[in-house]
């Protein structure tokens, strides 16, 4: 089989043009969520907008979680736990770095987004769970990179509040407090390796809603369909 077979970077959407239109539709409903609290759908339709400088985010403590009570009560060891942080910006790098990284020669796909899943809010509202399976590949398509032993990592860079969040934010900052739900765009690498000592890198960019509520430790809501500057 040749090598190239083995890179899967270009599937990262997974095929099927449905899923193009699904992603779509998936976007439209997050973007209306955003747009309740930082008027970001107008943002996330252009590219003109440079990024700048973070905000700090607001300074909470965490004794409580708004995660999913669906999280796994198992192992566990297929992605890593979330951590415990109020810092949005934080989180999303984390965050970031699950989603880029996989290791399907020992982990099924059912045991990856079992991982996944503890990282997202338990706000049915504000979850988009497909977001989030958009990102892994399909089981038939796992189960060809589990034959050629494929497993990822990922480095994470940095990672900002879009400029165009941040000012809508500055306009409006009492929008936040219904939902808490904070755009985060995050760049960095994504390392591939296969079986045969196949390999291969590429530089990503990802934006992520992430939930921040007063109190509690944040969580995933979604990844939106195009990264904002």
């Amino acid at each position: 089989m040749p090598k190239q077979r083995l890179r899967i970077p270009e599937e990262r959407t997974y095929g099927e043009p449905a899923s193009v239109l699904r992603r779509s539709l998936i976007g439209g409903i997050i973007l209306a969520v955003l747009l309740a609290v930082a008027g970001l759908v107008a943002y996330l339709n252009r590219t003109d907008n440079p990024a700048s400088a973070k905000p700090s985010p607001p300074s909470t403590s965490a004794p409580e979680s708004s995660r999913s009570p669906e999280a796994p009560s198992g192992k566990g060891v297929a992605v890593a736990a979330p951590p415990k942080t109020s810092d949005p910006i934080a989180f999303a790098k984390a965050a970031t770095k699950v989603l880029w990284a996989y290791d399907s020669r020992s982990f099924s796909q059912a045991e990856h987004l079992a991982g996944l899943k503890r990282w997202m809010t338990g706000e049915k509202k504000y979850a988009d769970w497909k977001s989030i399976t958009d990102q892994v590949p399909s089981p038939v398509l796992w189960a060809r990179m589990h034959d050629n032993h494929q497993h990822a990592s990922a480095t994470v860079g940095e990672g900002h509040f879009p400029q165009a969040f941040k000012t809508a934010l500055a306009q409006d900052p009492g929008a936040i407090t219904e939902a808490y739900v904070y755009a985060v765009t995050v760049t960095g690498n994504q390392t591939l390796a296969w079986k045969g000592s196949g390999a291969g890198a590429e530089a990503r960019s990802m934006t992520l809603a992430v939930q921040c509520r007063p109190h509690q430790d944040c969580a995933l809501a979604a990844v939106l369909p195009n990264a904002a500057p």
